[in-house]
């Protein structure tokens, strides 16, 4: 069991560093198709001419693979949140690429997660031994996991029929909070289709099992929908400011999803457990401090210009002036009267 651990530990650390490498790839990319056409987050589908985008894109199919293969040998729990380490490589890299600064707080925010991560992988529980995928759709078809997806599947149809258009665009938790919910079931989905794809190697073949199929439909419809809605908050938000948000809501909704179907606590110490968690909010805190140290992204070149700020000054001998940004103040200045205080007739 230590061995399996230590393989999905050593993909899961490979898929952080290629996933968070994807971010800064496909925001480049992103930036070049929204400079020449239709932004994705307008509902713009020029990214996909981008060459970089499409690098980009290889490189988050190369981490997300690993990733697979990790939920093949560790559970969710240790897996999942060593997401964190994803956040640091593009916390990094948007400081040199994208002129997305780094401050020392922020290197701060890193190291927690670090820390949090080695508290996680110290205190990670084994992985199941499962044998047949008949085990794992017994699982999935509980009552309470059945529960769990039924509310997912609510919140989903509810954040995009109802909340997508009104608030999209400016609250980055719809965006996000798609992302992350419905990859939740993306882990559970794809975590079945590995351990069924590990018993086939093994010699329990299992590719002519129609629950294997179903599967892996699943993970396919979540995965494009993650994508389609992951590439929206990318081109709307910061980068610094979706990948942590998304990062916390995504391990919590996933760690919390395992724990249902998977029992991953089962067997496990109370201090194991506790420790599981401390290590996660210890995460959580330092994702929280990178994001509070980033500056947030400017979505046009001259903001200014859409929120004009203009202040008149009423002078001693009753003449009205607009002050200018290079005007010095008079010591005849009586008053600073705002703009809403006058009447266009």
């Amino acid at each position: 069991m230590f061995r399996e651990n230590l393989i999905g530990l050593v993909l899961a650390i490979a898929s952080s560093a290629f996933i968070g490498s994807s971010f800064i790839i496909k925001k480049k990319g992103l930036q070049r198709a929204g400079a020449s056409g239709t932004r994705a987050g307008s509902g713009g589908y020029g990214y996909l001419l981008q060459p970089l985008w499409w690098i980009g894109m290889v490189t988050m199919i190369v981490g997300e693979f690993a990733n697979f293969v990790a939920y093949m040998y560790a559970p969710a729990v240790l897996v999942t949140p060593l997401g964190a380490l994803s956040i640091i490589v593009s916390a990094f890299l948007a400081h040199f690429l994208l002129q997305e600064k780094l401050r020392r707080l922020g290197i701060l925010g890193c190291i927690l997660c670090v820390v949090g991560s080695t508290v996680i992988v110290l205190h990670a529980p084994s992985e199941h031994s499962i044998v047949a995928l008949e085990e794992i759709w017994k699982l999935a078809i509980q009552p309470a996991f059945l529960s769990y997806a039924a509310a997912v599947v609510i919140v989903i149809l509810v954040l995009i029929l109802c909340c997508e258009s009104r608030y999209g665009k400016t609250n980055i938790a719809i965006y996000t909070g798609i992302c992350s919910i419905i990859g939740s079931i993306t882990v559970m989905s794809i975590k079945a289709v590995g351990i069924a794809i590990k018993l086939t190697f093994e010699g329990h073949s299992q590719v002519a099992n129609l629950k294997f199929w179903v599967f892996a439909l699943i993970a396919i419809g979540c995965i494009t929908t993650q994508l389609i809605y992951l590439n929206k908050a990318l081109d709307m938000f910061n980068t610094a400011l979706v990948s942590p948000i998304y990062y916390a809501m995504f391990t919590s909704f996933t760690i919390f999803a395992s724990v249902i179907m998977f029992k991953d606590w089962y067997g496990q110490s109370a201090s194991d457990i506790v420790s599981t968690l401390c290590g996660f909010i210890t995460i959580i805190s330092g994702t929280t401090v990178l994001h509070s140290t980033r500056e947030p992204e400017k979505l046009c070149g001259d903001c200014s210009a859409l929120h004009p700020q203009i202040s008149w000054r009423v002078l001693a001998n009753g003449e009205i002036w607009k002050l200018k940004d290079n005007d010095d103040l008079f010591p005849e200045k009586v008053a600073i009267i705002n703009q809403d205080h006058f009447q266009v007739v």
